[in-house]
C-alpha cells in the first residue's frame, strides 16, 4: 500500500501534525499551487478554511482526494463543487466551537441588556450618570439553528434564566432539552416566533433556503425592543435591511460576528451604524483553538487509517452534518 498523501491548504500558523510523522506524507500548498497538487492527494486538510481556493481548484472529472476535512463548522466554501456525487467524503469541525460560541453569545446578551457599551463610554467621558438596565432572566430568545452550536447557545442562555425557542429545518416534539424544536416556517406570520423574541440569534447552516433569511420583512416582524445576533454566516443577513432597521429604530440593537464580505473594509459603513456591534468572525476562537482543531483532524485520521467510519461526515446535499449520520462510502 502506498504512503498516504495529506495535502494541507496552508494558513498561518500551520497545524501541528507531528502525529503523522512516519504514517503519511504531508504536503503543503497555497492558493496558487493547490490545483496542481490535488490529484495526487489522498486527504485534503483545508487549514485555510476562509479560502475559496478548494472550490475554484476542484477537478472536474479528474482524480481528487477521497477525504476533505475543513476545520470549520460551515462547509459553504466547499459546496456545491464538491457535492458532485463522487466518493469524496467531507468532514467538519463539529463540536469544537459549540461552547465558545455559546459563551460569546451569552456575553453579547449580557452586554446589551446591561448597556456595558454605555457604561464604558460614560467612564471615558468621566460622567456619573445612573441608568436602569434590563433583566435577562425571564426574557425570550429565538435561536435559529438546531445543531450542536445552536443547542449549546440555548442551554447557556437557559442557565441565565432566558426562555429559549429552538428553530431547526423541520419541527419535532419530545426534545429532551427544549421540549419542541420549531420549524423555520414558524418564524414568520402574525403569530410567528420573531415577534415574541427579545433576542434573535442566527447560527443556522448556510443553504439556499437560509440565504438572506433575515431581510426587511424579518426585521419588521421583530419587536422594537429586540436585539439580533448573527454568529452563523454573513449571507444569512441582508445587511442593508439590517442597517435600515437599526437607523429607523425598528429593532433596538444588533451584533454581527460574520459578514457577507470578510474582512470588512475600512470604509464599510457597518463600522459606524448606531446600535450595531461589529466583531471580526471571532466568536468561536478561544486560546488554543487551533490546537483543538488539529487534534480533531488527527483523531479522525486515526479512524481513516484504521478503516473506521469518519466522524462529522457532512451530507453534501444538506450542507451540514445531520443528526443521524449520513450514509457515506468506505474511506479506508
Amino acid at each position: 500500500m502506498s504512503e498516504t498523501c495529506v495535502l494541507v491548504l496552508d494558513a498561518e500558523p500551520l497545524p501541528r501534525l507531528d502525529r503523522l510523522q512516519g504514517r503519511a506524507r504531508v504536503v503543503h500548498a497555497d492558493e496558487k499551487s493547490l490545483a496542481s497538487q490535488l490529484e495526487a492527494a489522498d486527504v485534503l486538510l483545508v487549514w485555510d478554511f476562509l479560502s475559496d481556493a478548494v472550490r475554484e481548484a476542484w477537478p472536474g472529472d479528474g482524480p481528487r482526494p477521497r477525504w476533505v476535512h475543513t476545520p470549520s463548522a460551515g462547509v459553504d466554501r466547499l459546496l456545491p463543487e464538491l457535492a458532485d456525487g463522487r466518493d469524496t467524503v467531507i468532514t467538519n469541525a463539529r463540536g469544537v466551537f459549540d461552547q465558545p460560541i455559546a459563551e460569546y453569545v451569552a456575553g453579547l446578551v449580557l452586554a446589551m441588556a446591561k448597556d456595558f457599551r454605555g457604561t464604558w463610554e460614560l467612564q471615558r467621558q468621566r460622567r456619573w450618570r445612573h441608568r436602569e438596565t434590563f433583566r435577562v432572566g425571564g426574557s425570550r430568545a429565538v435561536v435559529v439553528g438546531s445543531g450542536p452550536i445552536g443547542r449549546a447557545i440555548g442551554r447557556t442562555l437557559m442557565a441565565l434564566g432566558v426562555n429559549v425557542d429552538l428553530v431547526g429545518r423541520t419541527a419535532r416534539d419530545g426534545d429532551p432539552e427544549f421540549g419542541r424544536v420549531h420549524a423555520t416556517a414558524s418564524l414568520h406570520g402574525p403569530d410567528g416566533l420573531l415577534g415574541t423574541a427579545d433576542w434573535v440569534v442566527c447560527v443556522a447552516p448556510l443553504t439556499e433556503e437560509s440565504r438572506g433569511m433575515f431581510d426587511a420583512s424579518a426585521f419588521a416582524r421583530m419587536k422594537p425592543e429586540a436585539h439580533f445576533i448573527n454568529v452563523g454566516r454573513g449571507q444569512h443577513v441582508v445587511e442593508a435591511d439590517l442597517v435600515d432597521a437599526l437607523l429607523k429604530h425598528r429593532i433596538k440593537g444588533a451584533a454581527l460576528d460574520v459578514f457577507a464580505q470578510e474582512p470588512l473594509t475600512t470604509d464599510s459603513g457597518l463600522w459606524d451604524v448606531p446600535g450595531l456591534l461589529v466583531s471580526p468572525h471571532m466568536s468561536g476562537d478561544t486560546v488554543g483553538w487551533r490546537d483543538d482543531l488539529a487534534e480533531q483532524f488527527l483523531d479522525n485520521f486515526d479512524r481513516w487509517e484504521a478503516g473506521e467510519p469518519l466522524l462529522n461526515v457532512v451530507d453534501k446535499h444538506l450542507g451540514y452534518v445531520p443528526t443521524k449520520p449520513a450514509s457515506h462510502p468506505e474511506v479506508s
